[in-house]
């Protein structure tokens, strides 16, 4: 018997660490333990009451940042797309009173593309005669190998999404340098003195490896800059490359690995149970998590019951793209046994990526047949036959 997320929530509260890593497989639950984790912290009245930046005991990379930006494609009767930045005091903080706009740019490019450059509105007056105040508006432009600049161009949803990553990033920036002053009297602002934690759900979602462990790194060493403060981080994911960086980052032997004589970091991995609750097992800190070994010993144990689902052929994709990157192969379907006229089965191609890629929710359920339970097992045999794990 399990927990509910609830007491989850309290578990990671009692445990007091500087830093807790968490990783879940997506729906197993990781976005609604940080919205139990929040009103743990802030009791949702109070939590609802707090409409001003400075009241905040928490701040969280999730519902935080929902709906901070959204498309307006032609809101004055023209075709320049622009991202509208809803106005609260998170915005207001950044842009306003610290105007932090060229950090922000700085950190996209970072993760990004340095020739893909955000630019914000200064105040204007549009078409109907009315003000529109600075920073409620960005649009971006890209600059060629010509040199040529294409203006106003839409981002990909990936790249909304590291945008907002990286105004979150820049105010967490913000709030370790100010906080990193112990006397409250002494800060320059009093804006965070009763923040006490920054939940981070999944920042990695749409950032190839190289950015992804960029982040992870720069993530790491910004959480050991806050040691001079009580801030503490919790942070969850479904990626194991972001999970195993972090975690290394953390896990150094230097002088912020020991907090009182104890280790001031933990890692574990959120597991759902059939009965709808939940396990948060500590994680051993003499190895990263084995991310691979993992995926291997639940399609093992799904063939052996007979329970194989469509999820398990995603994992067994994900086992073979890791794989493809280590030996140098161009893609995961090179790894595939061929048939007689050395081309890979289509059969066993098709079903992998139909089922990593369910464009429908109801994919999800539709009912796997026995030849694509076989193939399974002849796919993850072949794939042991390689001898790569360990």
């Amino acid at each position: 018997m399990g927990n509910s997320l609830n007491e989850i929530a309290k578990q990671l509260k009692d445990k007091n660490k500087k830093a807790q890593l968490i990783y879940a497989f997506n729906g197993n639950g990781k976005t609604r333990l940080s919205r139990e984790f929040r009103y743990l912290i802030a009791p949702k009245n109070d939590a609802e009451e707090e409409t001003e930046l400075g009241r905040k005991k928490i701040l969280y990379y999730n519902a935080f940042t929902e709906d901070l930006l959204y498309w307006d494609n032609d809101s004055e009767g023209d075709s320049e797309p622009k991202l509208n930045i809803h106005p609260n005091s998170f915005t207001d903080w950044i842009f306003n009173e610290q105007g932090q706009d060229q950090n922000i740019v700085t950190n996209f490019q970072h993760y990004t593309n340095e020739k893909l450059t955000p630019h914000f509105n200064q105040n204007y007056i549009n078409s109907e005669g009315k003000i529109v105040n600075a920073f409620t508006k960005v649009t971006f432009s890209y600059k060629r190998g010509n040199n040529e600049i294409s203006e106003n161009i839409k981002i990909s949803k990936g790249e909304e999404s590291n945008f907002i990553w990286s105004i979150f990033y820049t105010l967490i920036e913000q709030v370790v340098g100010v906080l990193n002053t112990p006397e409250p009297d002494n800060r320059e602002t009093d804006q965070f003195n009763e923040l006490k934690y920054i939940f981070i759900d999944d920042p990695v979602s749409s950032l190839d490896d190289n950015h992804l462990i960029q982040l992870a790194v720069d993530l790491a060493e910004l959480i050991k800059k806050s040691s001079q403060s009580k801030l503490k981080f919790i942070i969850t994911t479904h990626n194991p490359l972001f999970y195993n960086v972090l975690s290394n980052e953390l896990g150094r032997r230097d002088k912020y690995y020991s907090y009182n004589g104890n280790k001031h970091f933990l890692k574990y991995r959120l597991e759902k149970l059939e009965d709808g609750t939940f396990l948060l097992p500590i994680q051993p800190n003499d190895s990263p998590f084995s991310y691979h070994l993992f995926l291997k010993t639940e399609i093992k144990k799904a063939i052996e019951t007979g329970e194989v689902k469509k999820y398990h052929f995603n994992f067994l994709r994900n086992i073979l793209e890791k794989i493809s990157t280590f030996l140098g192969y161009n893609d995961w379907v090179d790894l595939l046994p061929v048939s007689i006229d050395g081309r890979p089965n289509p059969y066993e191609k098709r079903i992998l990526n139909l089922s990593s890629h369910s464009k429908h929710s109801g994919d999800e359920i539709v009912e796997l047949t026995n030849n694509d339970k076989l193939v399974l097992d002849f796919l993850m045999k072949n794939i042991e036959a390689l001898k790569l794990f360990k």
